[in-house]
């Protein structure tokens, strides 16, 4: 039998937007209301208590526009959201469990009620696992935002995200493209690669996508390939043992001879302490000697007056008298 998915569709025209996702709408919902209620929990620090207050009005009235209701505990310091009766998108909840989670990890409201759009997404991306030493993790996180917080606004432009560091996590709010180079570049940072060299790529890509004719073209070629310059932190040993390859001999190596067959062959084994003592320091008496004869000898040259050379001051002399 031939197919039939090859033929040519004439409803399937070019301008179509194969990718696009449609907005949901009520009219979309065709089973009604749902048989459960589903909610969900978020604690919040004491310190975002204040600004909760004063922005749950706001948050209540979007929450009420996609049938969400949402409760405010200031006593156990909670914030809840449920479905209702008039819910009619299934992931309306989803979205605003993100939006509680946002608004516990101190981003601000305005920022936050963006996670209500189709198109928008969020990442909270803990990174105090990522590091063991407190110092590095302090360091690193630093490099994120970069002086100013020059690093973070470059990274947010170009990914067209919304970018918080607060605390052990990076909360991050934009397009599902933006939010996996957010996470990227982060991970990257925690594992003490520095975000710039990221900012580069991005930068590149960004100029690359404007050009039609490089769409369908590998980019590998137009990106930087950095290497990586930390020197080898392995000690040197202090023998090094010659690893050249030997003639093989069947015999074993002669044993070493040990102190005592050494004191034999030199005569010393059967002397006694005193005399060994004795034997010693006149060893270092000599030494010293050596050495004090040596540094009077580099004294003394400092005296010795150079040689002048007398036969070029003649010369010089008569080549004078000649010309006058």
């Amino acid at each position: 039998m031939p197919s039939t998915h090859k033929k040519d569709k004439p409803w399937d025209t070019d301008d179509i937007d194969k990718w696009k996702v449609e907005p949901f709408k009520p009219s979309d919902n065709a089973g009604g209301t749902f048989a459960e209620e589903s909610s969900f929990a978020v604690l919040f620090p004491k310190y975002r208590e204040v600004y909760l207050k004063e922005a749950w009005s706001g948050i209540t009235k979007a929450l009420q526009q996609i049938g969400i209701a949402c409760t405010l505990d200031l006593i156990e310091g909670c914030m809840t959201v449920k479905t209702t009766r008039k819910t009619w998108d299934p992931a309306a909840i989803l979205k605003a469990r993100d939006l509680i989670k946002l608004l516990a990890r101190s981003v601000p409201a305005p920022q936050a009620l963006r996670i209500l759009q189709d198109d928008v997404a969020c990442d909270i991306i803990k990174i105090r696992n990522l590091v063991r030493n407190k110092e590095k993790f302090v360091k690193r996180r630093q490099r994120i935002l970069g002086p100013n917080g020059q690093t973070l606004k470059a990274l947010e432009l170009l990914t067209q995200t919304y970018i918080l560091v607060q605390g052990n996590t990076v909360s991050a709010l934009g397009p599902y493209k933006g939010l996996k180079e957010v996470r990227r570049v982060v991970e990257d940072c925690m594992a003490n690669i520095h975000p710039i060299y990221q900012i580069k790529e991005l930068m590149i890509k960004r100029e690359l996508a404007k050009d039609p004719e490089l769409a369908h073209e590998n980019w590998e070629r137009f990106l930087p390939n950095y290497k990586k310059r930390s020197l080898s932190k392995r000690k040197v040993p202090y023998k090094v043992t010659d690893k050249s390859k030997k003639v093989y001999t069947p015999f074993p190596p002669p044993q070493e001879k040990s102190k005592v067959d050494l004191q034999i062959e030199a005569g010393e084994y059967h002397i006694g302490k005193e005399a060994k003592k004795r034997i010693a320091q006149e060893e270092r008496m000599e030494q010293q000697k050596a050495k004090q004869e040596e540094k009077k000898r580099q004294r003394e040259q400092d005296f010795i007056a150079p040689e002048e050379n007398t036969s070029e001051r003649k010369k010089k002399k008569r080549k004078t008298k000649s010309e006058e």
